[in-house]
């Protein structure tokens, strides 16, 4: 069977402006992996009620997971809680168990919950909390969709309090091969290999180093023997 797919939104006018680097993505594609999830898909979307919506409903539609970064702090702008409910017209409200979890790290640090920090406890109904042992304020799943911060040491902790819960497939397996040669030289063999080896994944990265071109040849698949048979001939073709 082939391995559950998923998607990233990353919520946000900061990263589409540049003024903020997302770093969660590169996070997110090595932890899923791991856990053989597929991510076929990201998709930055600006902070507007629409636009999130209606990225949420197209991407719950099409993969099995979807995971959001960024906008459920407690600011005027974080928006993201309330455009996840607003796709599956779910009614959203301050939760007594968010609530919860808030008052108990306000107490051990001895700051006001105020109004602004419980818009940090507004869950849609039905939707399952994500763990965040950093600041408290949770996550959550609704559907297929995790909602997740966009700090990005809060958010990985936040997917390491989640990925435990998802069913993942196969592993992918993974080797490579350095080539010296420019991938013009290398384009039609490397074609004919990939076309025999129609199930793995066969990509050139190309590099230029020390005035020479070059590529790295990563062959990826779930068949280890494919893999094998991939690899010796592209050991034969290009001879290191």
């Amino acid at each position: 069977m082939p391995n559950p797919t998923a998607a990233m939104l990353v919520i946000g006018d900061e990263i589409l402006s540049g003024r903020t680097r997302d770093a969660n993505m590169h996070h997110l594609a090595a932890e899923l992996t791991k856990a053989a999830i597929d991510l076929l898909e990201v998709r930055v979307v600006s902070d507007d009620p629409d636009a999130i919506t209606w990225a949420v409903k197209a991407l719950s539609q099409t993969y099995t997971h979807v995971f959001t970064s960024g906008g459920i702090g407690p600011t005027h702008d974080d928006i993201t809680a309330d455009n996840v409910a607003r796709a599956f017209e779910r009614p959203i409200d301050v939760r007594a168990d968010a609530r919860a979890l808030l008052e108990a790290h306000y107490a051990r640090t001895g700051l006001e919950i105020n109004e602004a920090r419980l818009r940090m406890a507004r869950v849609p109904e039905d939707a399952t909390l994500i763990g965040n042992p950093i600041s408290a304020a949770p996550g959550f799943t609704l559907e297929n969709v995790h909602v997740m911060a966009g700090v990005p040491k809060i958010f990985e902790a936040m997917l390491a309090d989640l990925l435990p819960r998802l069913t993942g497939g196969d592993p992918i397996l993974s080797q490579s091969i350095q080539v010296l040669r420019g991938e013009g030289d290398i384009a039609g063999p490397l074609a004919e290999i990939a076309a025999r080896f129609d199930a793995l994944s066969i990509g050139s990265y190309p590099f230029q180093m020390d005035g020479r071109f070059g590529a790295n040849i990563v062959v990826r698949g779930q068949d280890g023997s494919q893999i094998d048979a991939a690899m010796a001939e592209l050991n034969r073709i290009f001879p290191q």
